[in-house]
């Protein structure tokens, strides 16, 4: 996909420390904009019903939905799958703010894979093939249609979503951030698959250009378990 560079730089005018994600010469994420990257977590675990949750966060970043979900003491264990080892080994290292609180927390296991492979295949943990989560929670496109690589696209389609449920315990939630609004023909491939989605705009203040910008969070759910037969 590109070669991918970390930076750290003071920002003259903000006066604060700034960390960025670059792919190429594409930024993929900032210290500055992270509101709607906890949104997802925050959204995504009041949407899940039980305590001892089981939680996958597709995409790693510079950490803060992994660290908004380790932040949730409901949360049992936490898989972060990233493609990109770069990624996890900054985490190792501690390179990042959030580093020593995400990858030394012993709930957190930090996953080298290609989430969206892993989704069609037996599942995110190596460990213990078919396992099941209560939350998945994805970070890593732009949106469902703005990719960082075609071989995304079959993720977002009605077939891609029912492999991804299949991952979920009944009842359980998938989130999925996204850059751009909310997408209504993306929102009726959810209805196909899961028995609720709602869409969540998230505003934050914008330092760079001034004034405001929004993310969007869609939170779905799977559909429950079939009533016992009396």
């Amino acid at each position: 996909m590109g070669d991918i560079s970390l930076r750290r730089r003071l920002d003259p005018a903000l006066q604060t420390e700034v960390f960025e994600v670059k792919l190429g010469d594409e930024y993929l994420m900032s210290s500055l904009f992270t509101a709607a990257e906890v949104e997802l977590a925050r959204l995504a675990l009041a949407a899940a019903p039980d305590a001892g949750l089981d939680v996958v966060v597709g995409g790693l970043g510079l950490g803060y939905t992994a660290d908004a979900v380790l932040a949730d003491q409901r949360v049992a264990a936490l898989l972060v799958v990233d493609a990109l080892d770069e990624v996890i080994r900054w985490h190792r290292d501690g390179l990042l703010p959030l580093s020593p609180a995400t990858a030394g927390d012993p709930r957190c296991r930090l996953v080298h894979g290609d989430f969206f492979a892993l989704a069609a295949g037996a599942g995110f943990d190596e460990r213990a093939s078919g396992r099941r989560f209560h939350v998945i929670a994805v970070d890593i496109d732009h949106s469902p249609r703005h990719l960082l690589h075609p071989a995304h696209a079959a993720f977002y389609t009605a077939g891609g979503l029912e492999r991804l449920a299949g991952h979920l315990h009944p009842g359980g939630v998938f989130a999925l951030w996204s850059n751009d609004p909310p997408d209504a023909a993306f929102v009726a491939v959810l209805e196909t698959v899961f028995a609720t989605c709602a869409t969540h705009v998230v505003s934050f203040a914008n330092p760079i250009q001034g004034g405001t910008s929004a993310n969007t969070v869609y939170v779905a759910t799977a559909p429950a378990s079939a009533p016992a037969d009396a």
